[in-house]
C-alpha cells in the first residue's frame, strides 16, 4: 500500500445545464480563463469546457458538462458539496461588492477555523466558495478585464465532501491515498495532501440529511494529481489490489484518467499532470476553437451541428 498522496487536486468537474450561461458566468463573473472547449468523451453530442489560470495548470481546473436540459440536483450526502477557490486576503470585501452588483446568489463572509469563507452559487446552483487564503502566489488568470490582477482568483483551494458515515472516508483518504489529517472541528475534518496548501486539501463533513442527487447544479467527480502514467499504473495497481473497482486508464487527450469511487459514493479521478492543454493548440489562443480528439475527428461536422453556439472565444473573459 502506497503511503504517498496525490500532489493535491487535478480539477474539479461539474454538471451545467446552458451552456452559454455556464461561459458568461466563469469567465465573465470569476475571471477564469477558458482554457479548452471540446466535448465529452463519452456523449459528444455535449460540450466539456475547462476553465482555469492562464495555462490550466493542475489545481486551477474546473470543468463542466452542460446538458442544456438537464434536471436539477440535490445537494446531500454522497456528494462533493463545494468547491472552494482561493484568493488573496484582502480581495474578499471587494468580490462581496461584486457578486452584489452583478445580483450572484451569494451569502456574506463568513469565519470558517480563523479563515473568511464568502460562499456563492453558479446560475445553475452549484455551490462555490472564495477562500481567503494567505500563502497562496500562484497568479491566476490576469485575461479578465473587469478584474484587477490584484483580486484574480488563484486556484482551486479545496473541495468538501459530505457523507452519511465518515469514518470510512477518512479512512481511505488516511490510508490507501496517504493523506494527512490537518485539524478536526465539530463535525468537519480537513486533510491533506503533499504540503497540504491551497489546492491540496479535502474536507469532509457528516450530515444525519437525504443523500444527494446527482444532476444539474452538482459536481460529477473530483481529480487528485499525479506527474506521470507511470505513478498512474502504481496507483491502478495498488487501489484493484485493495479491492477497489477502478476503471483502465482512459486517454482525456490532455492527461490520462483512472476512476474509483470512495466508500460513500462520491467518484475520484486520479489525472496525470501531462500532456496538458497545450498539446492540441498554443497557449495564446487557447480556449477559442472546438478540439476533437483524433477518434472524434472524422465526425465533427456532425458534432458542430448539434452542439450550440458560444460567444466568440476571443472575447470571453475579456468583458468589461
Amino acid at each position: 500500500m502506497t503511503t504517498i498522496a496525490p500532489a493535491g487536486l487535478h480539477h474539479v468537474t461539474a454538471i451545467a445545464a446552458d451552456p452559454r450561461e455556464n461561459v458568461a458566468f466563469y469567465t465573465d463573473v470569476l475571471g477564469l480563463r477558458l482554457v479548452k472547449r471540446t466535448v465529452n468523451f463519452d456523449d459528444p453530442g455535449t460540450y466539456h469546457l475547462y476553465y482555469g489560470d492562464a495555462s490550466g495548470s493542475p489545481a486551477s481546473i474546473l470543468t463542466f458538462f452542460p446538458w442544456r436540459d438537464v434536471p436539477t440536483g440535490q445537494v446531500g450526502t454522497g456528494l462533493t458539496t463545494a468547491t472552494a477557490f482561493s484568493v488573496p486576503p484582502s480581495s474578499l470585501g471587494w468580490w462581496q461588492n461584486r457578486l452584489s452588483s452583478l445580483g450572484v446568489d451569494a451569502d456574506a463572509p463568513v469565519d470558517r477555523d480563523g479563515v473568511e469563507i464568502l460562499a456563492l452559487r453558479d446560475p445553475h446552483g452549484l455551490v462555490l466558495e472564495l477562500v481567503a487564503s494567505p500563502g497562496d502566489h500562484r497568479s491566476g488568470w490576469d485575461g479578465a478585464a473587469a478584474i484587477p490582477d490584484e483580486h484574480a482568483v488563484r486556484g482551486l483551494h479545496s473541495v468538501t465532501l459530505t457523507e452519511a458515515v465518515t469514518e470510512p472516508t477518512q479512512r481511505l483518504l488516511t490510508g490507501m491515498l496517504g493523506m494527512s489529517l490537518l485539524e478536526e472541528n465539530g463535525d468537519r475534518s480537513r486533510f491533506a495532501m503533499a504540503d497540504g496548501e491551497a489546492g491540496a486539501l479535502v474536507d469532509v463533513t457528516g450530515s444525519t440529511g437525504r443523500r444527494g442527487v446527482q444532476a444539474g447544479g452538482t459536481v460529477h467527480h473530483i481529480a487528485f494529481r499525479v506527474p506521470d502514467r507511470a505513478m498512474q499504473e502504481d496507483w491502478r495497481r495498488q487501489l484493484a489490489s485493495a479491492g477497489l473497482h477502478v476503471t483502465d486508464i482512459l486517454d482525456r487527450q490532455y492527461f490520462t484518467s483512472i476512476y474509483f469511487r470512495e466508500p460513500g459514493g462520491v467518484l475520484f479521478e486520479i489525472a496525470t499532470d501531462t500532456p496538458g492543454f497545450t498539446v492540441d493548440e498554443p497557449l495564446l489562443t487557447l480556449g477559442r476553437t472546438l478540439k476533437l480528439p483524433p477518434w472524434l475527428e472524422p465526425s465533427r461536422a456532425q458534432i458542430e451541428r448539434v452542439l450550440p453556439t458560444l460567444e466568440p472565444a476571443e472575447d470571453a473573459g475579456t468583458t468589461p
